[in-house]
């Protein structure tokens, strides 16, 4: 299934129903007064977050959207049928926002969260209401008012504890398909990884996080090369982030600090957010090579650095509790 992560679209909430213009005509009351109804209230148009959305491929076949409008008043001061409100479900982590201003309208983070996007309009006045002691027959009623119109940006930041980063084809993909349930599709090129993988890694009952891997970032990513920058959204509300470097690499130091920079350039929050670093593929190095990777000196001292094969299994249940602890204080 194709990722899509931003789209514009349209929406139109329902018009109200027009008030209807009616006088009672009963047998015994020759003269009856006036009776008209008022028209119903138009629908309006409803988002809600739902988990089981991963996507807003949708919205790219369908980008306009109307609810209905509400009825007009009848005889009798019956008031109009309401129009049914529109409901659009969109992926948990769905920024809604006014593509006129840019301005955020809501940030759909929470399961089941709904917001009322475009207000339908009110429904007419039926010529009853306006009857007084010294008007007792009026012939005219309020029509209804227009729903509200928007034009809307729907920008997608995938929810995950934890964003993992490196360079093309170190692993990433693999990593959270053994640490997870999540099942990417992994092959041996660069830039496998063509959409954001999200998995759950569970610790033990009652303890577990979301994991994030996005396509690889390379030199120049923040100003558009590669894949990385149109993914890198998705690691902005992560609390932790996972430097993968490859233990095969010539200078896993200098890989080090281009990914650092990438994400600087893109947005300089990302950088104070809590950092490990693993090296992967420890399966495949010497035990000198090794210790040269476990001689390098980051600036950061207290940064936690952990030496890792997915393949082999190699230190996989350390990483996972240790990004366990990371995530559990930054939720406290």
């Amino acid at each position: 299934m194709k990722f899509v992560d931003i789209v514009n679209i349209s929406v139109s909430a329902g018009k109200g129903g027009d008030g209807h213009i009616s006088f009672r005509r009963e047998k015994y009351v020759p003269k009856g007064g006036p009776d008209g109804g008022d028209g119903g209230n138009g629908g309006s148009v409803v988002f809600k977050a739902d988990r089981q959305l991963t996507t807003l491929l949708d919205f790219r076949y369908n980008r306009a959207y109307k609810a209905a409008d509400g009825k007009q008043g009848m005889k009798s001061t019956k008031t109009g049928k309401s129009g049914k409100d529109l409901l659009i479900r969109v992926p948990l982590g769905t920024l809604v926002k006014d593509s006129d201003t840019d301005e955020l309208i809501v940030d759909l983070k929470e399961e089941g969260q709904e917001f009322t996007v475009a207000k339908g309009g009110n429904g007419g006045w039926g010529n009853f209401r306006f009857a007084t002691a010294t008007n007792q027959t009026p012939r005219f009623a309020n029509p209804g008012l227009p729903g509200e119109e928007k034009n809307l940006i729907l920008e997608l930041k995938l929810l995950a504890d934890v964003g993992i980063v490196g360079l093309p084809n170190v692993g990433k993909s693999t990593l959270i398909s053994v640490i997870s349930a999540a099942k990417p599709k992994i092959a041996d090129y660069p830039f496998t990884t063509l959409t954001p993988n999200l998995g759950m890694v569970r610790i033990a009952e009652g303890k577990s996080y979301t994991v994030a891997d996005v396509p690889g970032l390379i030199e120049g990513a923040s100003t558009g090369k590669g894949l990385g920058i149109q993914f890198l959204r998705h690691i902005e509300r992560t609390q932790v982030l996972l430097f993968m470097l490859d233990a095969l690499s010539d200078d896993p130091l200098a890989d080090y600090k281009v990914l650092r920079n990438e994400l600087t350039q893109y947005n300089k929050k990302l950088d104070k957010k809590q950092r490990i670093v693993c090296f992967s593929r420890l399966d495949a190095i010497t035990e000198d090579r090794l210790s040269e990777i476990k001689s390098i000196k980051f600036r950061e001292k207290k940064l936690r650095v952990h030496y890792i094969s997915a393949v082999a299994g190699i230190g996989i249940d350390d990483l996972k509790h240790n990004l366990w602890e990371f995530v559990s204080e930054g939720k406290e």
